[in-house]
């Protein structure tokens, strides 16, 4: 499939509060939950911190820093040598004052070093326990007589802070599987029910996991590459210790009566903890082996002050026809006294548009759980803004002439780069302040 059909099909598919200068401060547990009446989104603490990419989970590392995943660009880069399907990057600062740097021990995902029927890895759920990062990255089927679906995910960790990376199952150095060796051998995911489990987001809890207090860790995925199965969350968790060890994962299987979980080693049992609207999945696309977009694509944190899950959300606005970004995203924001819910939505977008631009096209809200108020009253969002992208795919011809006139790959990379900025000037880190009415 032509690279630069891919990454369209991607890109489809795909101050810490007001004047805070302060590191992050963890409260004390409270006794219960805060109510959370609404959440606003304040328009006039918009930000743009650069970069060229999306993507954009988080997770707080245990040196202060957040460990941010960038997907389909050069990110901070300077000169923009490199387009990355992923890569980490390290955040200081409070959004006001950002500083970014690579995380240099990374391995690397060089789109154009790769074959150009390789399997593609993106970035997705990545997080900090002590001084161990995780990382899941997805991958697509190899079908191109229909839009290509997510069906599988890959694990890969670090167990110094990012300086050296290994498989989920500590052989280095990372391998990047080709098709045929892709398995559930493997993977922890591949091929399941639907490729369920193939996006995948963690439960952020405090600095290096260490809010966390019962020894588990929560992961939250989609349960298909479809509406009606897109937007239901599915979860499981897993003991800390064992995050590499498929074996020790445990699916939600239903909530009990006295609002406690039940868990299953069989992810047959497994059940959504939460659905969100449906209408908001793309059902075409520009031809066969395009890719499915990522609606739905959760961000939850704990916010420990308020004693409470906060999670974000969106779903893709489809045209007429079905195609996507044909009108804004939704966004909603919801609050849970407990990982799996139930979920309590306390704002709703149906059009979400930063600013007041009614052309964006704004993508996969991440909460940074750096950027959280001492007082737990608010937090940063951060997205990409997709505004242009379908201009983007009506020029393609005009576009790969352009680039074609490149003569070697890093000139390559300038003029797309160049190119993608003109087009979608959004495609970046966007960073906006979110208050909450609590009780």
């Amino acid at each position: 499939m032509n690279r630069r059909r891919e990454f369209l099909g991607q890109a489809l598919a795909l101050g810490i509060a007001a004047n805070m200068g302060c590191p992050l401060a963890f409260a004390s547990r409270p006794r219960r939950a805060a109510v959370v009446r609404r959440a606003r989104r304040l328009d006039d603490t918009i930000t743009r911190l650069g970069g060229l990419g999306d993507g954009y989970k988080m997770t707080l590392a245990a040196d202060g820093r957040q460990i941010a995943v960038v997907n389909d660009g050069p990110g901070w880069a300077p000169p923009p040598a490199t387009f990355f399907t992923t890569r980490l990057w390290a955040v200081e600062g409070p959004p006001a004052k950002a500083r970014f740097a690579q995380l240099e021990g990374y391995p690397i995902v060089d789109r154009a070093a790769r074959p150009e029927n390789a399997p593609s890895y993106y970035g997705h759920g990545v997080i900090a326990i002590g001084a161990n990062l995780y990382q899941f990255l997805a991958t697509l089927d190899h079908r191109e007589d229909r839009p290509r679906h997510w069906t599988g995910a890959k694990l890969i960790r670090s167990t110094d802070g990012g300086a050296t990376w290994c498989n989920g199952d500590g052989s280095s150095p990372v391998v990047w599987e080709d098709w045929k060796e892709q398995s559930q051998a493997r993977f922890p995911f591949f091929n399941e029910p639907d490729g369920c489990f193939s996006l995948l987001s963690f439960l952020q809890q405090g600095q290096a996991y260490a809010s966390n207090h019962d020894g588990y860790v929560y992961v939250y995925g989609l349960n298909g590459s479809v509406d009606g199965l897109m937007n239901q969350l599915m979860m499981f968790r897993v003991p800390k210790v064992h995050v590499h060890d498929r074996s020790a994962y445990r699916f939600f299987a239903g909530r009990r009566r006295d609002g406690g979980a039940s868990w299953s080693a069989d992810i047959a049992a497994r059940r959504p903890v939460h659905t969100f609207p449906r209408g908001w999945v793309n059902y075409t696309n520009l031809s066969p082996g395009d890719l499915v977009v990522e609606s739905w694509l959760p961000s939850v944190v704990w916010n420990e002050a308020l004693g409470l899950y906060m999670m974000s959300s969106a779903g893709i606005g489809c045209a007429p026809d079905g195609t996507e970004f044909g009108k804004p995203s939704y966004l909603g924001l919801w609050v849970a006294a407990q990982p799996w819910g139930p979920w309590r939505q306390i704002h709703e977008d149906r059009a979400w548009t930063p600013g007041g631009n009614a052309h964006a096209r704004a993508y996969a809200p991440q909460i940074a759980p750096g950027w959280i108020a001492p007082d737990g009253r608010s937090f940063w969002l951060v997205w990409a803004d997709l505004d242009g992208i379908r201009e983007f795919g009506r020029d393609e011809a005009l576009v790969d002439a352009e680039m074609n006139k490149a003569r070697d790959a890093h000139e390559r990379t300038t003029i797309e780069a160049a190119i993608l900025r003109r087009y979608m000037p959004g495609f970046s880190m966007n960073a906006q302040r979110i208050t909450l009415d609590v009780a």
